[in-house]
């Protein structure tokens, strides 16, 4: 698991920057009532996703909550006043808080499904009668761009897909919420390079080849032989649910 206090200082530059912001946020507003005044995004790293929101709806007053330090800090000089440190699956807000709430790259990487059953509970919890939660889900799967290093990692060992779309349509109507569409989009920047695979192998991006594993360094000299070291392979094309409360 990556370090999201020292990710803090690279995590736009290494993930698309503005560009993928900019598809996300046009994404999530795309599933957000037009009647809404209030958006919670939960998990809202440096905040780059959260301000694109704030200034795609006027009117709509939008706050961020994210656990790690150092992305809150980034996130609070994006929207000075709007931002909070905060758990997930404790969110420090009344029930019915908020008109629509968001989690962009949030559950894939809670842990196990009870942190993401709590995540999505607290998230339908601080929802108003008539509100919007929006998540992203199976985000692992939308790396699977059909690539050559796609092939290469297609025998690594398996880890749980704990943001499957039916597990997570599974928790919301658990906690009271009904399915309300879906959109996708673009991660654009974030195909793929092996020379860039490898360095993210290295730093603990995949869960179950730990760096300095022998199993893991297999892998990258299998990654480090395919031709065109440096040339991205296809963007990933992410999905988001919506889900609304009666």
């Amino acid at each position: 698991m990556l370090d999201y206090d020292k990710e803090a200082e690279r995590y736009d530059a290494s993930r698309g920057g503005e560009p993928r912001a900019e598809a996300a946020a046009r994404a999530v507003l795309s599933l957000v009532p037009r009647q809404a005044r209030s958006l919670l995004d939960v998990a809202c790293g440096t905040g780059i996703v959260t301000r694109r929101l704030a200034a795609g709806r006027d009117g709509m007053r939008v706050t961020g909550a994210d656990l790690a330090p150092a992305m809150a800090r980034y996130a609070a000089a994006r929207l000075p006043g709007a931002v909070v440190l905060a758990d997930s699956r404790r969110l420090p807000f009344r029930d019915g808080e908020f008109d629509a709430v968001s989690s962009v790259w949030l559950l894939h990487l809670a842990g196990g499904a009870e942190n993401v059953r709590a995540i999505v509970g607290e998230c339908a919890r601080v929802l108003r009668p008539g509100g919007v939660y929006v998540t992203t889900v199976d985000k692992g799967a939308s790396h699977n761009v059909g690539s050559d290093i796609d092939a290469v990692l297609a025998s690594r060992p398996p880890s749980t897909a704990h943001d499957a779309a039916a597990l997570v349509e599974s928790y919301a109507r658990d906690h009271g919420l009904n399915p309300a569409g879906q959109a996708r989009f673009t991660g654009q920047g974030q195909g793929r390079s092996p020379r860039r695979t490898v360095a993210d192998l290295r730093r603990g991006w995949f869960v179950t080849l730990p760096p300095g594993d022998p199993l893991a360094e297999r892998f990258a000299a299998r990654l480090a032989a395919l031709p065109d070291q440096e040339r991205p392979r296809p963007d990933p094309v992410f999905t988001l649910r919506a889900f609304a409360r009666p």
